[in-house]
């Protein structure tokens, strides 16, 4: 995070382990990395086969995330979350934070919350600030945006001692100030399925009206023509404080 502003700008690629090559995550990904960091990035989170294979080249430094959790969409319970890696290896590869994925409202919630206890817990051992991806999503979720839902979500992470939260955006900047006002960590919003440019960079923009602590985006940025320039617009609409309409023409879009 930015130790000025306490904001983020978090690209997630951890995409290809529960949906496949999807478009913009074929190859080459560690090309997609260089053109992240060069808009202005904070970090990129993604599983241990980004370190491992992704090879980028000496651009702009950045920041990673290594995802501990996750599922894939072939499976019968796509929702139900797993460890499938550990505080330690983070450690041994040098990474700098770890992120775990936990549905709230379904039936295999208690599992992913047990998971996140015990990993909140090696964190704090290790010194390893932690992340986690908070979604009301399940049996027992009917709108997975209604703010009733995402900030208990958002609570139940701070709870258990995570150091960031990314949730859902509510939709407005009142309710989600009761998202960021009921939760005692920052809150960054995630980008769900692809939109158009001004319209993320708005919301971008409404979410900090509301408190929040910045973005994880994935497709909106790994599938956009131009990956830079969306960072770009995002880092000098959060960490600038320019307001769209600036940002888009500063960043060329």
């Amino acid at each position: 995070m930015n130790r000025e502003n306490g904001r983020s700008i978090i690209i997630p690629i951890d995409h290809g382990l529960t949906v496949g090559p999807i478009k913009g995550l074929e190859s080459g990904l560690g090309e997609m990395v260089n053109k992240i960091a060069l808009g202005g990035a904070n970090a990129i989170l993604g599983h241990v086969g980004i370190p491992l294979y992704a090879h980028r080249g000496y651009g702009p430094d950045i920041g990673l995330i290594l995802q501990l959790s996750g599922s894939i969409l072939l499976s019968p319970s796509p929702n139900y979350k797993i460890l499938v890696n550990t505080v330690l290896e983070a450690v041994k590869i040098g990474a700098d934070g770890v992120s775990l994925h936990i549905n709230i409202g379904t039936k295999s919630d208690p599992e992913m919350l047990e998971s996140l206890g015990r990993v909140s817990r090696e964190c704090r051992e290790y010194g390893m600030p932690l992340l986690a991806m908070m979604y009301p999503r399940g049996e027992n979720i009917k709108d997975e945006y209604d703010v009733e839902v995402v900030k208990i979500a958002a609570r139940v992470a701070a709870e258990l001692g995570v150091d960031i939260v990314k949730t859902n955006w509510t939709g407005d900047v009142d309710s989600f100030k009761e998202v960021v006002d009921g939760c005692m960590v920052p809150v960054i919003i995630a980008g769900g399925e692809k939109g158009g440019i001004r319209q993320i960079l708005e919301i971008t923009k409404q979410s900090l009206e509301g408190g929040g602590a910045g973005v994880a985006y994935g497709r909106n940025v790994f599938q956009a023509e131009d990956p830079t320039k969306v960072v770009r617009a995002l880092y000098l609409i959060i960490h600038e404080n320019f307001d769209v309409n600036e940002a888009m023409k500063e960043a060329e879009l």
